[in-house]
């Protein structure tokens, strides 16, 4: 039989086919930590004596706290650009953005195996890459290794057809994909996308449905490599990493689930699960406190050209805070010479530096007691934001763009 996504990059990197549930130890294309896994991984690897790094790429991102707001989390950042400097690792500093932006940007390529200490680094899926989240230690392995071992997962297919409908984005595909199948519905399984809507969509927004996959479970969110990815590779001045992956048309899933996207509304999760996924109009209304716009999910580009088609000539609520954080030091050039960090301002946004900020609640709009976050960030659960006593909602841009102008939870084809 033929090979899924999943098994044909993995196959191809030890030479011989697979099949799900084996066990298998894979050479590695790259290798990442962020600063709140990192200064583990580094303890790890020099506990396990390792005297250079064997993993082609390895590269340290200091984003989630950036900069640092405290004395703790500057003295493991400084771990990490010292373990840097003595193992001639990449060094992705304060400002640069957030981890699986510059994956995407500058490092993944088509049929890659790219392990990372944080569950997002599936996102890299978008671009054809076997891309998974792996704990500290894991890292520390591969880092000292260059390779890592797996359990080649069996493939869930879903094939999107259709045509959005405006004010519907990539977000609330997959937040009803995940409201469908449920937290656990694709646990340790690797989530395959593809279909006529794939192949038409940009892979700004196939990176934001991979991003979410491991909100349902998934061990990759994958995706076939194809003309637009190597056009997003061009952008970065990387064709020539590009190569054509698709999967056997033969191959054998768990399962295949269809879906016909024009179906899709405008939607929410709801606190504190991120498959309490309720339309938006069924909920609007809700009075929300602050609005998140960015992260590693819609911190994009494109996301931001969104949120500023509704806000342009607008003003936020007054009781609304708006946050607006660009996923990539690339990203804030190009929304500040299109004129969008002016529409943002005019607006009255906060405008952060590219990194994590108040998606992982350690700075930079902590939320207080009782208050309600709208954010298109990934994840919801209580405490999420820093404060365990605050809610956060999440929804595509459109839809916080929408809320933080009338100050209620939104459905943003009313603007549009």
């Amino acid at each position: 039989m033929g090979l899924t996504l999943a098994e044909k990059v993995i196959s191809e990197h030890i030479g011989r086919e697979v099949k799900p549930g084996d066990i298998v130890v894979v050479p590695v294309d790259l290798a990442f930590v962020q600063d709140g896994t990192g200064p583990l991984t580094v303890e790890e690897f020099k506990d396990m004596d390792f005297k250079s790094l064997k993993a082609p790429k390895a590269v340290l991102f200091i984003d989630h706290a950036s900069p640092s707001p405290r004395k703790e989390l500057s003295n493991a950042q400084k771990v990490l650009r010292e373990f840097a400097e003595e193992y001639h690792a990449i060094l992705s500093d304060v400002g640069q953005g957030i981890c699986h932006q510059i994956v995407a940007e500058r490092y993944a390529r088509p049929g890659d195996i790219i392990v990372g200490a944080d569950s997002h680094t599936c996102t890299a899926g978008a671009l054809g890459a076997f891309a998974t989240g792996m704990g500290s230690t894991d890292l520390a392995l591969a880092f000292g290794t260059g390779k890592v071992w797996l359990k080649v997962p069996s493939t869930v297919r879903f094939e999107l057809e259709g045509n959005l409908h405006k004010g519907v984005t990539a977000k609330d595909v997959i937040l009803k994909i995940i409201g469908d199948i449920g937290a656990d519905g694709a646990t340790y399984q690797a989530m395959e996308f593809d279909g006529e809507f794939v192949r038409q969509l940009s892979v700004e927004s196939r990176l934001t449905i991979s991003n979410m996959a491991v909100e349902a479970g998934a061990k990759t969110g994958i995706m076939p490599s194809d003309e637009k990815v190597k056009a997003y590779l061009d952008l970065y001045g990387r064709g020539s990493d590009f190569t054509e992956i698709l999967p056997d048309k033969d191959a054998e899933y768990e399962r295949i689930i269809k879906i016909d996207v024009s179906t899709i509304e405008p939607l929410v999760s709801l606190p504190h699960t991120v498959d309490n996924v309720r339309p938006v109009a069924e909920v609007k209304g809700l009075k929300i406190d602050q609005v998140f716009i960015g992260t590693c999910t819609n911190g994009r580009l494109e996301d931001l050209r969104l949120a500023a088609s509704i806000l342009k000539g607008k003003k936020k609520a007054d009781h609304v805070r708006l946050i607006i954080q660009p996923a990539s030091i690339d990203v804030y050039f190009k929304a500040l010479k299109e004129g969008l960090m002016e529409i943002f301002l005019e607006a009255g946004a906060v405008v952060l530096p590219p990194g994590c900020g108040p998606c992982v609640g350690i700075h930079q709009g902590i939320p207080a007691d009782g208050e309600k976050v709208l954010s298109t960030q990934n994840r919801n659960f209580k405490g999420r934001a820093g404060n365990p006593f605050a809610e956060i909602f999440l929804a595509s841009p459109a839809t916080a763009a929408a809320s933080a102008v009338t100050g209620f939870l939104t459905d943003p084809r009313e603007f549009l």
